[in-house]
Protein backbone atom coordinates (compact mmCIF):
# COMPACT_ATOMS: atom_id res chain seq x y z
CA UNK A 1 0.00 0.00 0.00
CA UNK A 2 1.26 3.60 -0.95
CA UNK A 3 2.34 6.02 2.02
CA UNK A 4 0.41 7.91 3.10
CA UNK A 5 1.19 11.89 1.86
CA UNK A 6 0.33 14.94 3.76
CA UNK A 7 -0.47 18.30 2.45
CA UNK A 8 -1.46 21.74 4.32
CA UNK A 9 -4.17 23.44 3.45
CA UNK A 10 -5.51 27.10 4.31
CA UNK A 11 -8.52 26.89 6.29
CA UNK A 12 -9.37 30.76 5.08
CA UNK A 13 -8.89 30.64 0.91
CA UNK A 14 -8.70 27.17 0.11
CA UNK A 15 -4.80 26.83 -1.19
CA UNK A 16 -2.86 24.18 -0.80
CA UNK A 17 0.61 23.57 0.07
CA UNK A 18 3.55 20.68 -0.24
CA UNK A 19 4.61 21.98 3.03
CA UNK A 20 3.96 24.12 6.19
CA UNK A 21 4.46 27.76 6.47
CA UNK A 22 3.65 30.17 9.09
CA UNK A 23 1.85 32.42 6.44
CA UNK A 24 -0.60 31.40 3.53
CA UNK A 25 1.53 31.86 0.09
CA UNK A 26 -1.64 32.46 -1.06
CA UNK A 27 -4.08 35.02 1.51
CA UNK A 28 -1.17 35.84 2.99
CA UNK A 29 -3.08 34.61 6.46
CA UNK A 30 -0.98 34.07 9.56
CA UNK A 31 -1.02 30.17 11.06
CA UNK A 32 -4.15 29.21 8.42
CA UNK A 33 -2.86 26.24 7.11
CA UNK A 34 -4.04 22.79 8.58
CA UNK A 35 -2.04 19.42 8.02
CA UNK A 36 -4.73 16.83 5.58
CA UNK A 37 -3.75 12.89 4.99
CA UNK A 38 -4.11 12.13 1.31
CA UNK A 39 -4.46 8.04 1.49
CA UNK A 40 -3.72 7.06 -2.19
CA UNK A 41 -5.06 3.14 -3.39
CA UNK A 42 -3.08 0.93 -4.97
CA UNK A 43 -6.47 0.78 -7.27
CA UNK A 44 -6.26 4.33 -8.27
CA UNK A 45 -7.17 4.76 -11.88
CA UNK A 46 -3.95 6.38 -13.59
CA UNK A 47 -4.66 9.45 -15.33
CA UNK A 48 -4.95 10.04 -18.89
CA UNK A 49 -3.86 12.68 -21.04
CA UNK A 50 -6.29 13.70 -23.72
CA UNK A 51 -4.76 11.50 -26.43
CA UNK A 52 -5.38 8.54 -24.51
CA UNK A 53 -9.08 9.49 -24.24
CA UNK A 54 -9.04 8.70 -28.42
CA UNK A 55 -7.34 5.28 -28.06
CA UNK A 56 -4.68 6.49 -29.95
CA UNK A 57 -0.98 6.46 -29.08
CA UNK A 58 0.40 9.69 -30.49
CA UNK A 59 -2.99 11.38 -30.12
CA UNK A 60 -4.63 12.82 -33.22
CA UNK A 61 -8.08 13.40 -34.44
CA UNK A 62 -11.22 11.18 -34.01
CA UNK A 63 -11.44 8.88 -37.05
CA UNK A 64 -13.59 10.38 -40.22
CA UNK A 65 -15.69 6.99 -40.69
CA UNK A 66 -16.91 7.57 -36.71
CA UNK A 67 -19.62 10.41 -36.88
CA UNK A 68 -18.90 12.89 -34.04
CA UNK A 69 -22.08 12.23 -31.43
CA UNK A 70 -22.92 13.58 -27.74
CA UNK A 71 -22.72 11.47 -25.15
CA UNK A 72 -24.68 13.35 -22.12
CA UNK A 73 -24.55 16.54 -23.08
CA UNK A 74 -28.22 18.07 -24.72
CA UNK A 75 -28.94 21.59 -26.31
CA UNK A 76 -32.03 23.18 -25.46
CA UNK A 77 -34.30 22.07 -27.31
CA UNK A 78 -33.88 18.36 -25.82
CA UNK A 79 -33.84 20.14 -22.36
CA UNK A 80 -37.84 19.89 -20.93
CA UNK A 81 -39.65 23.47 -20.09
CA UNK A 82 -40.96 22.54 -16.73
CA UNK A 83 -42.11 25.79 -14.66
CA UNK A 84 -40.90 25.40 -11.27
CA UNK A 85 -43.45 26.51 -8.69
CA UNK A 86 -41.68 27.72 -5.76
CA UNK A 87 -42.93 27.65 -1.99
CA UNK A 88 -43.91 30.02 0.44
CA UNK A 89 -42.18 29.51 3.75
CA UNK A 90 -44.74 30.97 5.36
CA UNK A 91 -43.02 34.72 6.25
CA UNK A 92 -42.84 36.83 3.43
CA UNK A 93 -39.58 38.75 4.41
CA UNK A 94 -38.08 35.33 3.57
CA UNK A 95 -39.83 34.69 0.67
CA UNK A 96 -38.57 38.81 -0.50
CA UNK A 97 -34.96 37.90 0.21
CA UNK A 98 -35.52 34.47 -1.61
CA UNK A 99 -36.75 36.01 -4.92
CA UNK A 100 -40.75 35.04 -4.50
CA UNK A 101 -40.36 31.61 -1.98
CA UNK A 102 -38.35 28.45 -1.89
CA UNK A 103 -37.20 26.64 -5.42
CA UNK A 104 -37.71 22.82 -4.82
CA UNK A 105 -33.87 21.41 -4.66
CA UNK A 106 -32.06 24.63 -4.32
CA UNK A 107 -29.12 25.24 -1.66
CA UNK A 108 -29.30 27.86 0.67
CA UNK A 109 -26.70 28.72 2.65
CA UNK A 110 -27.67 30.95 5.87
CA UNK A 111 -25.09 32.62 8.06
CA UNK A 112 -24.69 35.11 11.14
CA UNK A 113 -23.03 35.55 14.34
CA UNK A 114 -23.69 33.45 17.29
CA UNK A 115 -26.78 34.10 19.12
CA UNK A 116 -28.30 35.99 16.40
CA UNK A 117 -31.26 33.74 15.47
CA UNK A 118 -30.68 31.51 12.58
CA UNK A 119 -31.87 28.28 14.40
CA UNK A 120 -34.71 30.15 15.86
CA UNK A 121 -35.26 31.49 12.21
CA UNK A 122 -35.15 27.91 10.50
CA UNK A 123 -37.36 26.31 13.39
CA UNK A 124 -40.43 28.34 12.91
CA UNK A 125 -39.95 28.10 8.93
CA UNK A 126 -39.86 24.26 9.21
CA UNK A 127 -42.93 24.01 11.44
CA UNK A 128 -44.81 26.70 8.35
CA UNK A 129 -43.54 24.32 6.02
CA UNK A 130 -44.34 21.11 7.76
CA UNK A 131 -47.99 21.69 7.27
CA UNK A 132 -47.64 20.99 3.65
CA UNK A 133 -44.64 18.99 3.25
CA UNK A 134 -41.88 16.32 4.87
CA UNK A 135 -39.01 18.23 7.14
CA UNK A 136 -35.76 17.06 8.22
CA UNK A 137 -33.85 18.90 10.37
CA UNK A 138 -30.51 17.74 11.42
CA UNK A 139 -29.48 18.66 14.35
CA UNK A 140 -25.49 18.58 14.84
CA UNK A 141 -25.39 21.29 18.09
CA UNK A 142 -28.14 20.48 19.62
CA UNK A 143 -29.67 17.35 21.30
CA UNK A 144 -33.43 16.25 20.42
CA UNK A 145 -34.54 17.46 23.78
CA UNK A 146 -32.93 21.11 23.63
CA UNK A 147 -34.56 21.69 20.45
CA UNK A 148 -37.99 20.37 21.80
CA UNK A 149 -37.52 23.18 24.43
CA UNK A 150 -36.48 26.17 22.10
CA UNK A 151 -40.16 24.38 20.11
CA UNK A 152 -41.78 24.82 22.92
CA UNK A 153 -40.49 28.13 24.14
CA UNK A 154 -41.26 29.51 20.25
CA UNK A 155 -44.72 28.07 20.38
CA UNK A 156 -44.33 25.40 17.15
CA UNK A 157 -47.50 23.45 17.99
CA UNK A 158 -46.76 20.92 15.29
CA UNK A 159 -45.72 17.60 16.16
CA UNK A 160 -41.93 16.63 15.91
CA UNK A 161 -40.75 12.98 15.35
CA UNK A 162 -37.50 12.83 17.00
CA UNK A 163 -35.54 10.13 14.81
CA UNK A 164 -32.10 8.89 17.31
CA UNK A 165 -31.32 8.98 21.33
CA UNK A 166 -30.76 12.43 21.29
CA UNK A 167 -27.05 11.55 21.71
CA UNK A 168 -25.84 11.16 18.35
CA UNK A 169 -27.13 7.61 17.45
CA UNK A 170 -29.61 6.97 14.84
CA UNK A 171 -32.76 5.13 14.43
CA UNK A 172 -35.09 4.01 11.61
CA UNK A 173 -37.90 6.67 11.53
CA UNK A 174 -40.33 3.92 11.96
CA UNK A 175 -38.98 2.65 15.65
CA UNK A 176 -38.91 6.22 17.18
CA UNK A 177 -41.93 7.43 19.01
CA UNK A 178 -43.35 10.95 18.46
CA UNK A 179 -42.69 13.29 21.13
CA UNK A 180 -45.66 15.74 20.79
CA UNK A 181 -45.24 19.19 22.30
CA UNK A 182 -49.26 19.80 22.00
CA UNK A 183 -52.04 17.80 20.83
CA UNK A 184 -53.19 19.11 17.18
CA UNK A 185 -55.75 17.25 14.88
CA UNK A 186 -53.48 15.54 12.06
CA UNK A 187 -52.89 17.73 8.92
CA UNK A 188 -54.37 16.39 6.09
CA UNK A 189 -51.50 15.01 3.63
CA UNK A 190 -50.15 17.26 0.59
CA UNK A 191 -49.63 15.50 -2.78
CA UNK A 192 -49.65 12.05 -1.29
CA UNK A 193 -46.62 13.52 1.40
CA UNK A 194 -47.11 13.32 4.99
CA UNK A 195 -46.98 17.03 6.65
CA UNK A 196 -44.13 16.14 9.37
CA UNK A 197 -41.19 17.28 11.03
CA UNK A 198 -38.40 14.90 11.99
CA UNK A 199 -35.88 15.72 14.31
CA UNK A 200 -32.09 14.25 13.75
CA UNK A 201 -29.61 14.88 16.21
CA UNK A 202 -26.54 13.74 14.05
CA UNK A 203 -23.35 14.61 12.82
CA UNK A 204 -21.90 11.60 10.63
CA UNK A 205 -22.79 12.46 7.28
CA UNK A 206 -22.87 9.09 6.11
CA UNK A 207 -26.02 8.62 8.75
CA UNK A 208 -27.63 12.34 7.36
CA UNK A 209 -27.38 10.91 3.78
CA UNK A 210 -29.01 7.22 5.05
CA UNK A 211 -32.18 8.98 7.09
CA UNK A 212 -32.28 11.16 4.32
CA UNK A 213 -32.70 8.25 1.60
CA UNK A 214 -34.94 6.61 3.79
CA UNK A 215 -37.51 9.23 4.69
CA UNK A 216 -37.43 11.08 1.16
CA UNK A 217 -38.06 14.58 2.92
CA UNK A 218 -39.18 17.61 0.83
CA UNK A 219 -37.26 19.53 2.67
CA UNK A 220 -33.61 19.25 4.44
CA UNK A 221 -32.57 21.69 7.38
CA UNK A 222 -28.41 21.33 7.90
CA UNK A 223 -28.26 23.24 11.90
CA UNK A 224 -24.80 23.59 11.09
CA UNK A 225 -22.45 22.34 8.30
CA UNK A 226 -19.21 23.41 10.47
CA UNK A 227 -20.81 20.26 12.59
CA UNK A 228 -21.35 17.50 10.29
CA UNK A 229 -18.02 14.94 9.19
CA UNK A 230 -17.23 12.16 6.92
CA UNK A 231 -15.48 9.34 8.31
CA UNK A 232 -13.32 8.82 5.36
CA UNK A 233 -11.14 11.91 5.73
CA UNK A 234 -8.93 12.22 8.73
CA UNK A 235 -9.41 16.47 8.93
CA UNK A 236 -11.99 17.26 12.19
CA UNK A 237 -14.99 18.56 11.93
CA UNK A 238 -15.14 22.20 10.24
CA UNK A 239 -11.89 22.38 8.46
CA UNK A 240 -11.84 22.69 4.96
CA UNK A 241 -11.56 19.92 3.60
CA UNK A 242 -14.51 18.32 5.75
CA UNK A 243 -16.72 21.13 4.78
CA UNK A 244 -16.54 21.44 1.05
CA UNK A 245 -17.05 17.34 0.78
CA UNK A 246 -19.82 17.66 3.15
CA UNK A 247 -21.24 20.46 1.17
CA UNK A 248 -20.77 18.66 -2.12
CA UNK A 249 -22.23 15.94 -0.80
CA UNK A 250 -24.89 17.38 0.07
CA UNK A 251 -25.20 19.05 -2.86
CA UNK A 252 -25.40 16.14 -5.09
CA UNK A 253 -28.16 14.51 -3.27
CA UNK A 254 -30.51 17.44 -3.51
CA UNK A 255 -30.01 17.85 -7.19
CA UNK A 256 -30.29 14.37 -7.34
CA UNK A 257 -33.52 13.65 -5.54
CA UNK A 258 -34.60 17.48 -5.82
CA UNK A 259 -34.72 18.14 -1.99
CA UNK A 260 -34.60 21.73 -0.94
CA UNK A 261 -31.31 22.42 1.43
CA UNK A 262 -31.51 25.18 4.01
CA UNK A 263 -27.64 25.32 5.59
CA UNK A 264 -26.59 26.85 8.19
CA UNK A 265 -22.92 28.17 7.93
CA UNK A 266 -21.01 29.68 10.96
CA UNK A 267 -18.52 33.20 10.94
CA UNK A 268 -15.03 34.27 11.50
CA UNK A 269 -14.32 37.10 13.53
CA UNK A 270 -14.31 39.52 10.16
CA UNK A 271 -17.79 38.36 9.60
CA UNK A 272 -17.69 35.85 6.44
CA UNK A 273 -18.68 32.33 6.40
CA UNK A 274 -15.94 30.05 8.17
CA UNK A 275 -14.86 27.44 5.38
CA UNK A 276 -13.42 27.86 2.22
CA UNK A 277 -14.70 29.94 -0.54
CA UNK A 278 -15.81 27.65 -2.55
CA UNK A 279 -18.78 26.72 -0.20
CA UNK A 280 -20.23 30.11 -1.54
CA UNK A 281 -19.72 29.13 -4.86
CA UNK A 282 -21.52 25.50 -4.48
CA UNK A 283 -24.62 26.96 -2.96
CA UNK A 284 -27.46 28.59 -4.91
CA UNK A 285 -27.99 31.49 -2.03
CA UNK A 286 -26.10 32.91 0.26
CA UNK A 287 -28.18 34.71 3.12
CA UNK A 288 -26.30 36.87 5.89
CA UNK A 289 -28.25 37.35 9.34
CA UNK A 290 -26.85 40.07 10.56
CA UNK A 291 -28.45 42.76 14.09
CA UNK A 292 -26.96 45.08 16.41
CA UNK A 293 -26.36 43.20 19.94
CA UNK A 294 -28.48 46.15 21.25
CA UNK A 295 -31.28 46.00 18.80
CA UNK A 296 -34.13 43.71 18.63
CA UNK A 297 -34.57 44.24 14.84
CA UNK A 298 -32.51 41.16 12.49
CA UNK A 299 -31.72 41.95 8.60
CA UNK A 300 -32.14 38.74 6.26
CA UNK A 301 -29.44 39.72 3.39
CA UNK A 302 -28.58 38.12 0.10
CA UNK A 303 -25.26 38.06 -0.76
CA UNK A 304 -25.59 35.74 -3.80
CA UNK A 305 -28.99 34.74 -5.40
CA UNK A 306 -29.38 32.44 -8.36
CA UNK A 307 -32.83 32.75 -8.43
CA UNK A 308 -33.49 36.29 -8.14
CA UNK A 309 -32.15 39.82 -7.28
CA UNK A 310 -29.05 40.17 -4.70
CA UNK A 311 -29.01 42.83 -1.72
CA UNK A 312 -33.01 42.40 -0.74
CA UNK A 313 -33.14 42.48 2.90
CA UNK A 314 -36.05 41.06 5.28
CA UNK A 315 -36.19 42.54 8.49
CA UNK A 316 -37.18 40.78 11.73
CA UNK A 317 -37.71 41.85 15.23
CA UNK A 318 -37.06 39.58 18.22
CA UNK A 319 -39.71 38.92 20.89
CA UNK A 320 -39.98 36.99 23.71
CA UNK A 321 -41.71 34.18 21.08
CA UNK A 322 -39.33 34.11 18.99
CA UNK A 323 -38.82 36.38 15.43
CA UNK A 324 -41.91 38.55 14.04
CA UNK A 325 -41.69 39.83 10.74
CA UNK A 326 -41.60 43.86 10.44
CA UNK A 327 -43.99 44.70 7.38
CA UNK A 328 -43.23 48.22 7.04
CA UNK A 329 -39.69 48.45 7.74
CA UNK A 330 -39.30 52.54 7.15
CA UNK A 331 -41.78 53.21 10.45
CA UNK A 332 -38.66 51.77 12.38
CA UNK A 333 -35.99 53.47 10.64
CA UNK A 334 -38.01 57.10 11.28
CA UNK A 335 -37.47 58.93 14.20
CA UNK A 336 -40.72 61.06 15.95
CA UNK A 337 -41.43 63.24 13.08
CA UNK A 338 -43.77 64.83 15.21
CA UNK A 339 -40.84 66.65 17.60
CA UNK A 340 -37.75 66.96 14.86
CA UNK A 341 -34.61 67.95 16.35
CA UNK A 342 -31.49 70.54 14.88
CA UNK A 343 -29.44 68.40 12.98
CA UNK A 344 -31.84 65.53 11.02
CA UNK A 345 -32.62 64.63 7.82
CA UNK A 346 -35.00 61.90 6.17
CA UNK A 347 -33.50 59.93 2.79
CA UNK A 348 -34.85 56.94 1.03
CA UNK A 349 -32.63 53.97 0.55
CA UNK A 350 -32.75 51.43 -1.72
CA UNK A 351 -31.77 47.70 -0.70
CA UNK A 352 -31.80 45.50 -3.11
CA UNK A 353 -35.29 46.43 -4.91
CA UNK A 354 -36.60 47.51 -1.79
CA UNK A 355 -37.12 50.90 -0.75
CA UNK A 356 -36.78 51.98 3.26
CA UNK A 357 -37.26 55.29 4.43
CA UNK A 358 -34.57 55.94 6.94
CA UNK A 359 -33.51 59.12 9.58
CA UNK A 360 -29.94 60.48 9.16
CA UNK A 361 -28.99 62.37 12.51
CA UNK A 362 -25.36 64.64 12.77
CA UNK A 363 -23.98 66.45 15.43
CA UNK A 364 -21.14 69.23 14.52
CA UNK A 365 -19.07 71.14 17.69
CA UNK A 366 -15.98 72.90 17.66
CA UNK A 367 -13.40 70.42 18.37
CA UNK A 368 -10.65 70.76 21.01
CA UNK A 369 -7.78 69.05 18.87
CA UNK A 370 -4.98 69.49 16.46
CA UNK A 371 -7.29 67.29 14.24
CA UNK A 372 -10.92 66.95 14.05
CA UNK A 373 -12.84 64.15 14.85
CA UNK A 374 -15.24 62.08 12.17
CA UNK A 375 -17.31 59.49 13.32
CA UNK A 376 -20.26 57.43 11.16
CA UNK A 377 -22.23 54.64 12.39
CA UNK A 378 -24.21 53.33 9.43
CA UNK A 379 -22.46 55.13 6.57
CA UNK A 380 -19.37 54.80 4.45
CA UNK A 381 -16.91 56.66 6.18
CA UNK A 382 -15.11 57.66 3.36
CA UNK A 383 -18.08 59.10 1.91
CA UNK A 384 -18.36 61.14 4.82
CA UNK A 385 -14.63 62.74 4.73
CA UNK A 386 -15.61 63.34 1.25
CA UNK A 387 -19.11 65.38 1.43
CA UNK A 388 -17.16 67.05 4.53
CA UNK A 389 -14.37 68.50 2.26
CA UNK A 390 -17.13 69.17 -0.59
CA UNK A 391 -18.73 71.36 2.32
CA UNK A 392 -16.25 73.10 3.37
CA UNK A 393 -14.72 74.09 -0.48
CA UNK A 394 -18.02 74.36 -2.07
CA UNK A 395 -20.55 75.90 0.86
CA UNK A 396 -17.82 77.19 3.33
CA UNK A 397 -18.69 75.75 5.95
CA UNK A 398 -15.29 75.33 8.37
CA UNK A 399 -15.46 71.59 8.65
CA UNK A 400 -11.51 71.09 9.16
CA UNK A 401 -12.47 72.90 12.89
CA UNK A 402 -15.39 70.92 13.62
CA UNK A 403 -15.83 67.46 14.97
CA UNK A 404 -18.39 65.63 12.95
CA UNK A 405 -20.65 62.91 14.45
CA UNK A 406 -23.04 60.82 11.87
CA UNK A 407 -25.10 57.98 12.41
CA UNK A 408 -28.65 56.22 11.08
CA UNK A 409 -31.50 55.40 13.12
CA UNK A 410 -31.61 52.16 14.25
CA UNK A 411 -28.40 51.47 13.30
CA UNK A 412 -28.94 50.32 9.27
CA UNK A 413 -26.20 50.54 7.14
CA UNK A 414 -27.11 53.20 4.06
CA UNK A 415 -23.81 53.04 2.30
CA UNK A 416 -24.96 53.62 -1.33
CA UNK A 417 -24.47 57.44 -2.83
CA UNK A 418 -28.37 58.06 -3.25
CA UNK A 419 -27.62 59.52 1.01
CA UNK A 420 -25.15 61.93 0.13
CA UNK A 421 -27.71 64.60 0.17
CA UNK A 422 -29.31 64.17 3.09
CA UNK A 423 -25.79 63.47 4.91
CA UNK A 424 -24.86 66.99 3.33
CA UNK A 425 -28.57 68.62 4.99
CA UNK A 426 -28.01 67.17 7.97
CA UNK A 427 -24.22 68.56 8.90
CA UNK A 428 -25.41 71.81 8.07
CA UNK A 429 -28.33 71.86 10.27
CA UNK A 430 -26.53 70.90 12.94
CA UNK A 431 -23.78 73.17 12.32
CA UNK A 432 -26.36 76.28 11.84
CA UNK A 433 -28.99 74.56 14.52
CA UNK A 434 -31.87 74.27 12.52
CA UNK A 435 -34.35 72.20 11.95
CA UNK A 436 -35.16 70.63 8.53
CA UNK A 437 -38.60 70.50 7.06
CA UNK A 438 -39.58 66.97 8.76
CA UNK A 439 -42.25 67.06 5.78
CA UNK A 440 -39.19 66.41 3.13
CA UNK A 441 -37.05 64.32 1.89
CA UNK A 442 -33.78 64.47 0.05
CA UNK A 443 -32.37 61.95 -2.30
CA UNK A 444 -29.03 62.24 -4.36
CA UNK A 445 -25.25 62.17 -4.78
CA UNK A 446 -23.08 64.54 -4.05
CA UNK A 447 -20.34 65.22 -6.40
CA UNK A 448 -16.84 66.42 -5.97
CA UNK A 449 -17.57 69.75 -7.49
CA UNK A 450 -20.61 70.42 -5.30
CA UNK A 451 -23.27 68.76 -7.85
CA UNK A 452 -25.93 66.75 -7.04
CA UNK A 453 -26.46 63.76 -9.22
CA UNK A 454 -29.25 61.08 -10.37
CA UNK A 455 -29.37 57.97 -8.78
CA UNK A 456 -31.18 54.98 -9.55
CA UNK A 457 -34.85 53.55 -8.72
CA UNK A 458 -35.75 56.96 -8.09
CA UNK A 459 -39.70 56.23 -8.87
CA UNK A 460 -39.56 53.71 -6.08
CA UNK A 461 -37.80 56.08 -3.62
CA UNK A 462 -40.65 58.66 -4.55
CA UNK A 463 -43.61 56.31 -4.31
CA UNK A 464 -42.06 54.93 -0.50
CA UNK A 465 -42.07 58.86 0.53
CA UNK A 466 -45.30 59.50 -0.54
CA UNK A 467 -46.85 56.44 1.01
CA UNK A 468 -45.70 57.14 4.35
CA UNK A 469 -47.09 60.77 3.78
CA UNK A 470 -44.32 62.90 3.24
CA UNK A 471 -44.89 66.26 1.25
CA UNK A 472 -41.79 67.34 -0.62
CA UNK A 473 -38.80 65.46 -2.20
CA UNK A 474 -35.48 67.31 -3.37
CA UNK A 475 -34.19 65.47 -6.05
CA UNK A 476 -31.28 66.01 -8.66
CA UNK A 477 -32.06 67.61 -11.54
CA UNK A 478 -32.72 66.53 -15.39
CA UNK A 479 -35.12 63.90 -14.98
CA UNK A 480 -38.71 63.72 -15.37
CA UNK A 481 -40.69 62.11 -12.04
CA UNK A 482 -44.46 60.50 -12.32
CA UNK A 483 -47.32 62.26 -10.03
CA UNK A 484 -47.06 60.61 -6.89
CA UNK A 485 -49.23 63.43 -4.77
CA UNK A 486 -45.71 64.66 -3.43
CA UNK A 487 -44.08 68.31 -4.30
CA UNK A 488 -41.02 67.70 -6.76
CA UNK A 489 -38.05 70.27 -6.06
CA UNK A 490 -35.42 69.42 -8.73
CA UNK A 491 -31.84 70.89 -7.77
CA UNK A 492 -28.30 70.93 -9.39
CA UNK A 493 -26.01 72.09 -6.48
CA UNK A 494 -25.78 71.21 -2.76
CA UNK A 495 -26.04 75.11 -2.16
CA UNK A 496 -29.46 74.86 -3.85
CA UNK A 497 -30.60 72.04 -1.51
CA UNK A 498 -29.62 73.45 1.76
CA UNK A 499 -31.71 76.44 0.52
CA UNK A 500 -34.71 74.26 -0.43
CA UNK A 501 -34.02 72.29 2.67
CA UNK A 502 -33.82 74.56 5.01
CA UNK A 503 -35.99 77.86 4.26
CA UNK A 504 -34.38 81.34 4.57
CA UNK A 505 -37.47 82.22 7.02
CA UNK A 506 -35.73 80.16 9.04
CA UNK A 507 -32.54 82.04 9.55
CA UNK A 508 -30.62 80.79 6.59
CA UNK A 509 -29.96 83.03 2.88
CA UNK A 510 -28.04 82.30 0.38
CA UNK A 511 -26.02 85.15 1.59
CA UNK A 512 -25.24 82.89 4.71
CA UNK A 513 -24.05 80.03 2.97
CA UNK A 514 -22.01 81.74 -0.64
CA UNK A 515 -18.28 81.47 0.47
CA UNK A 516 -16.55 84.39 1.42
CA UNK A 517 -13.92 86.03 -0.36
CA UNK A 518 -11.53 85.30 1.94
CA UNK A 519 -12.21 81.76 2.48
CA UNK A 520 -11.01 81.52 -1.26
CA UNK A 521 -8.50 83.71 -1.66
Amino acid sequence: MPKPKSYYVCNECGAESPQWFGKCPACGTYNSLEEQINIQSSTDVPSRGVSGWHGQAGGGKTPATKPAKPRASLTFDQISDRQVTRWASGYEELDRVLGGGVVPGSMVLIGGEPGIGKSTLLLQVSNKLAQRYRILYVSGEESGQQVKLRASRLGVTKSLSLIGDGNGNGKPAQETPEVTLQEMPKVEEAEGIGADLYILPETDLEEILREMDSLKPNVTIIDSIQTVFFPALTSAPGSVAQVRECTAALMKVAKHDDITMLIVGHVTKEGAIAGPKVLEHLVDTVLYFEGARFASHRLLRTVKNRFGATHEIGIFEMVDHGLREVPNPSELFLGNRDDPAPGTAIVVACEGTRPIVVELQALVSPTSYPAPRRAGTGIDYNRLVQILAVLEKRVGIPMSKLDSYVASAGGLNVEEPAVDLGIAIAIVASFRDRIVDPGTVLIGEVGLGGQVRSVSQMELRLKEAAKLGFKRAIVPKGQKYPDYNIEILPVSKVIDAIIAAIPPQQGLTEEDLAPDEEDEE
